[in-house]
């Protein structure tokens, strides 16, 4: 059943980056002219200082003053409201930013286990902290004079200063710092520290006046017994936590990050009195009524989601719409038992790819670039290379850890596999696991993950030598069944921990690296996906009818703030495998004319020839639509290509990476692709332009039938800032650029290159009104059906049928256009149209309709597409609306 809160359509809104609630204030009659219902606000809570994106939570119990603070806040929500409409905030559990600013996080590196917060982060306390937020070692740094001891006057504590950053002493290191120390100054601090609790400590704290003579002669002392040799050094040991080199956290950490960013740590919100502190704010925003809607930031990274999501349901209640974050593979569903409307619609971008993209044509190309590339290698091993890198390098840490639990939860008394072994083994069943994660809890797995779990671990052991099989079973045994009484601790952490890691190896391996490695159709490599393989129109159609069985309430996206490309760049490579011979061609011209400005270097030539071929397919991604024609051609678009080139190099890990920085690789690189904007190379532009027109054509009408089935589809469409009317943007931070906020054109622009934009912004404002008057079920859990197109014109529309209490839709979209299309129009070749039909169920042929884009009224069980189709491109047939 929906929630009385269902959207009907939402608007992304990323705050900061000159986004503040009066700018989004300002925006209400833009959003009400697109006919959307709420506004989807990315995070607002305090983040530290400079944040782009708000993910780096420091404090979620107050809105970020930058932004508007809570006053600001509530005037938004205020002013939502009374244009009727509702607001879905992004909310963000799994982690806060493990910085100094974090009041919870600075607690725990004064007080260690003391802090009253030591429990709310995934910490192991078996040691010291650990903070890997330096350049080199600590005993270097402190020798080259880097590190100082220092009295904090506005903070009244001493710490370490480093890098220009205070890092807190712990009290009771505070005796040792100030021994021999005859000040008042000293004397007050050592009382102080002698306070014992961080409570009575805090008062004293407060108490103490300090002037600025005290303030001079401290540091006088403290200055000097930072030179004492080994005083340093002997300090640093005294603290609850280890200032470290940042490289050492992919070996060792003692806290969960999020995926490799140490400098987000792990929420313990499993743990009632932290969700309770964690979420009071939040929820006092739903009960006021100000938030309609939440979005769960990242639910794969939580140790117990389904707890998480049934206690957050209990907390806000029926009516309020739920979204998860969630990576959805290939036939992968929600888990059933989640209170939850469905997914922010990632998969939904991959259901597009398998309808735009001919399936031939990416055979095609997957030829020509295996034959260039020198990689044959199938898609999976490619997969299982990336992962087997991420488990062995970047999260080894991870890895010896979690072997280090296993090795601890033996409750029959009998030895455990080796640590070792147990570390092969982890890696094992993670290397195999073909989703992001499973979902067991203190009664184990359900039904469903025991099988996933039983397969992975079957491909583990054919997979792995005789002598491993063991402890891969003895791993999977710590899944299966409810917590035994014995070690119950332990095996709950090993289960939470366990499954915390798939989705950070399948994410980094995935995503982050091999999506910039395998560049076939890079308008494939998005989260969800599968670059090697589109379903076609059947597994569409398929895929649709699954969604509204199983997720008719959840987001349809094409663009967010994640994705690699905006919607519409990926559209426009999608045609790509229209005319892959075409396209083909054109690379070997452009390698030729371009030749001269490779690079030999020690390692190999620079760039590579599959370097070039995704060089050549990003930039036709973003490629103006006038070109070199353009008044102010290239204008920002080298400084955003290189940016992103710099991203996808190092997040390919092949000759750079972020870590250790191949410079002179980079370097060359760049240099090639900067010709790409240099007006003397005026026989690259003029080719690559000429060349890119049938593309850039079919990709706009892409763009559009993606539109519409987005807006048609089971579920709530989605609409990404500055999208309604076009999104040629690349990777972030190049997707989080600032807007320029257009209202949609009241009545039909043209219909050709040149208006494209205003175009897309008013079928996005038509069809968003009609759903206003249309039932609420139709586009939701309205009954799904295709459409049967007889003749030449079959395998070029995209067509099915909504149908709820009356109402009908029908959705026609053009697909595999490329050859159909001439001229600056984007409409498809009357000769086609004029020999096909559309043939309608028997059911409804009496049925009348009316084309909300052209208003053309037909009817009958066969329907003529040359008229239909004449002044559109595509079309929206309703009847009963």
């Amino acid at each position: 059943m929906a929630p009385s809160t269902l959207p009907r359509a939402t608007y992304r809104l990323q705050f900061r980056n000159g986004m503040t609630f009066h700018e989004a204030e300002r925006l209400i009659p833009h959003l009400q002219a697109l006919g959307i219902s709420h506004l989807y606000a990315s995070p607002v809570f305090t983040a530290t200082d400079g944040s782009g994106h708000g993910y780096d939570v420091t404090d979620f119990n107050e809105i970020d003053p930058s932004l508007g603070g809570i006053a600001g806040f509530r005037r938004l929500a205020e002013a939502l409201r009374a244009a009727g409409l509702g607001l879905v905030l992004d909310i963000v559990p799994n982690h806060m930013a493990s910085s100094l600013s974090n009041n919870w996080w600075f607690s725990i590196i004064e007080w260690g286990t003391q802090s009253p917060f030591a429990d709310y982060f995934d910490v192991d306390w078996s040691e010291p902290l650990t903070l890997p937020f330096l350049g080199t070692s600590f005993d270097s740094l402190a020798a080259s004079g880097e590190v100082t001891v220092v009295f904090d006057r506005s903070r009244r504590r001493l710490g370490f200063q480093v890098y220009e950053l205070f890092y807190p002493l712990t009290p009771a290191s505070w005796a040792f710092v100030l021994e021999g120390c005859d000040l008042s100054l000293a004397r007050d601090l050592r009382d102080c520290a002698a306070a014992g609790s961080p409570d009575l400590w805090e008062e004293a704290r407060e108490a103490l006046s300090v002037s600025s003579e005290d303030q001079k002669a401290l540091d006088t002392v403290l200055a000097a017994k930072g030179k004492q040799p080994g005083f340093l050094t002997a300090l640093h040991e005294m603290q609850p936590y280890r200032l470290v080199d940042w490289r050492q956290a992919k070996d060792h950490l003692t806290y969960r990050r999020f995926f490799e960013v140490a400098e987000l740590v792990g929420l313990r919100v499993e743990d009632e009195k932290v969700f309770a502190h964690s979420h009071r704010l939040v929820l006092d925003l739903v009960r006021d009524g100000l938030v309609q809607g939440l979005r769960v930031d990242h639910i794969d990274g939580l140790a117990d989601p389904t707890g998480y999501l049934h206690r957050l349901r209990e907390a806000v209640g029926p009516d309020v719409y739920l979204l998860v974050e969630k990576i959805l593979e290939k036939d992968e569903r929600l888990p059933p038992n989640w209170p939850v409307e469905g997914t922010t619609g990632y998969e939904f971008i991959s259901s597009m790819a398998d309808a735009l993209v001919p399936e031939d044509g990416l055979a095609r190309l997957q030829a020509a670039y295996q034959g260039m590339s020198g990689d044959s290698r199938p898609y999976r091993t490619q997969l299982e290379a990336a992962k087997s890198q991420m488990l062995t390098v970047n999260f080894a840490g991870e890895v010896r850890f979690l072997a280090a639990i296993a090795a601890n939860c033996n409750a029959e008394d009998c030895a455990s596999p080796s640590p070792e072994d147990l570390e092969a083994a982890i890696r094992a069943l993670v290397l195999e696991l073909p989703v992001y994660r499973t979902y067991a809890d203190e009664k184990g797995l359900t039904v469903e993950d025991q099988a996933l779990l039983a397969q992975t671990a079957e491909r583990a052991r054919q997979a792995s030598p005789p002598a491993l099989i063991p402890a891969i079973d003895y791993l999977c045994g710590l899944m299966q069944g409810p917590l035994p009484v014995k070690n119950a601790a332990m095996l709950r952490r090993f289960r939470a921990r366990f499954q915390q890691l798939g989705g950070p190896i399948m994410a980094k391996s995935l995503e982050d690296t091999l999506f910039y490695r395998l560049n076939v159709l890079l308008g494939l490599n998005e989260v969800g996906g599968d670059p090697s393989h589109v379903g076609g129109l059947e597994v569409f159609h398929a895929t649709m009818k699954e969604r509204r069985r199983f997720a008719p309430f959840a987001l349809l996206a094409t663009s967010t703030h994640d994705t690699k490309r905006g919607e519409d760049a990926r559209a426009r490579l999608y045609a790509l495998a229209e005319a892959p011979e075409m396209w083909i061609a054109g690379v070997e011209r452009w390698r030729e004319i371009n030749k001269g400005r490779l690079q030999h270097l020690p390692d190999g030539v620079a760039p590579e020839p599959e370097m070039e071929w995704m060089l050549y397919q990003a930039l036709l991604g973003v490629w103006p639509l006038k070109g070199p024609d353009a008044p102010d051609f290239p204008g920002e678009l080298p400084k955003r290509f290189s940016q992103y080139l710099t991203k996808a190099l190092r997040e390919a890990k092949l000759r750079t990476n972020w870590g250790a920085e191949n410079q002179a690789y980079e370097q060359a690189v760049q240099a090639y692709a900067a010709c790409f904007f240099d007006r003397g190379n005026q026989a690259f532009i003029a080719d690559f332009h000429s060349t890119s027109l049938p593309f850039i054509r079919a990709g706009l009408l892409n763009s559009l039938s993606q539109t519409l089935v987005k807006l048609t589809a089971p579920g709530v469409p989605d609409i990404y800032q500055g999208s309604e009317h076009s999104d040629f943007s690349l990777v972030d931070p190049d997707n989080r650029r600032v807007v320029d906020f257009r209202l949609p054109p009241s009545g039909a622009p043209k219909r050709d290159i040149a208006g494209f934009e205003d175009y897309k912004a008013w079928l996005i404002a038509t069809c968003l009104h009609l759903r206003a008057e249309a039932p609420q079920s139709l586009f939701t859990e309205g009954d799904y059906e295709p459409v049967s197109v007889e003749g030449p014109a079959a395998q070029h529309l995209i067509a099915f049928m909504r149908e709820s209490g009356g109402a009908i839709a029908i959705t026609l979209a053009p697909r595999s256009v490329l050859k159909l299309l001439t001229g600056e129009e984007l409409l498809l070749d009357q000769t086609i149209l004029a020999e096909s039909r559309l043939r309608l169920p028997s059911r409804i042929a009496s049925c009348a309709f009316r084309d909300i884009l052209s208003g053309e009224r037909v009817s009958g069980q066969d329907i003529a597409l040359g008229k239909l189709l004449q002044a559109h491109p595509l079309s929206l047939l309703v009847s009963g609306v």
